[in-house]
């Protein structure tokens, strides 16, 4: 297969879905991707994740209009649309899949076991039934893990550090994600070693967040460890704003959590996992196959700070804590 790839953005949004390839793309090799992420419909190509693949790609010699074809479609719908989105782009016969996330992924899974599908972000893929192994996934999946389970217990430490007289803690979380009970459980272990008591509020919508936040408010907590996933990540303004409006200090897995206006993160480069996937795309597209390519775990680890958050819920940001940042919004 050579390598021209036509490129179709699947943002899975607020209203009826459509799939149509182009002539054009029809010619060529169809890189589809499968996107949940709120915001206005050309979000998605303007963001960082698809500029990073879009990078990723050229860093490998691909020159777009020459070698490969963007083609978008922007589609608004709800998360729960995504399967029979899956369904349609599978349908459409596309020679890749780009997924992000575990709804993504699994849709993606279910819908075609014969589509090479990449992962550019997503927890563990063993636990989570896309691959036998990280050396020999097998099957039709490969691509870029996060595994960020190990980093819940440094989230609590981060957030003790930055209020050491320890006001009443919780921990916001979505059950219904398969990832939850192994993080929730390593919290647990790790504010019990510490000798704190942590309360547990879980969301599974938007309504429920709003919620959590008003129980937590009412039992006077003060900080919230709140943990990754893509309900709570398509809703990391709603969680900002809420721990802003309930002066919570708040620590989360991803960067982009902070830029919404959370106060601190740390985990893992979503970004470059998307960079990351291109080198996987590009080599299906010459012929490898997914089960023999094996799954990359993220390494690059960040720290991100909020001053303009820490100022206005009346936090002091260590200066030890501030010289291990990589990333301070002021």
């Amino acid at each position: 297969m050579n390598r021209r790839a036509s490129f179709l953005a699947l943002a899975v949004l607020a209203a009826a879905p459509s799939l149509v390839l182009s002539q054009v793309a029809a010619k060529l090799p169809v890189i589809a991707t499968i996107v949940v992420s709120p915001g206005p419909p050309l979000g998605w190509p303007k963001s960082a994740y698809y500029q990073a693949f879009m990078q990723g790609l050229r860093d490998l010699g691909y020159v777009e209009g020459k070698q490969f074809v963007v083609q978008q479609l922007w589609s608004t719908g709800k998360a729960e649309d995504v399967p029979d989105f899956a369904k349609r782009l599978a349908a459409a016969g596309p020679d890749v899949i780009l997924a992000s996330g575990e709804t993504s992924t699994r849709s993606a899974q279910r819908a075609t076991t014969s589509t090479p599908i990449v992962i550019a972000y997503g927890g563990d893929p063993v636990r989570g039934g896309f691959a036998k192994s990280l050396a020999k996934p097998g099957g039709n999946i490969t691509g870029v893990s996060t595994l960020n389970e190990d980093t819940s217990a440094k989230l609590l430490e981060l957030l003790l550090e930055v209020l050491p007289k320890r006001p009443r803690l919780a921990v916001l979380g979505n059950p219904a994600v398969p990832s939850y009970a192994s993080v929730h459980k390593n919290l647990e272990e790790a504010a019990r070693r510490i000798g704190v008591a942590i309360l547990t509020v879980e969301a599974r919508s938007a309504a429920e967040i709003e919620g959590g936040f008003a129980r937590m408010a009412a039992e006077k907590v003060g900080a919230v460890v709140v943990l990754g996933d893509p309900l709570i990540f398509s809703q990391r303004q709603q969680i900002a704003d809420l721990a802003l409006k309930y002066r919570m200090a708040s620590v989360y897995p991803a960067r982009e959590h902070v830029e919404a206006g959370g106060l601190i993160s740390y985990g893992v480069n979503i970004v470059d996992g998307f960079r990351r996937a291109a080198s996987f795309v590009d080599r299906i597209l010459k012929g490898a196959k997914p089960g023999d390519l094996p799954i990359e775990q993220a390494t690059a680890l960040e720290l991100a700070i909020n001053l303009k958050t820490a100022k206005a819920i009346g936090v002091v940001i260590p200066q030890s804590l501030m010289l291990r940042a990589d990333r301070v919004i002021e």
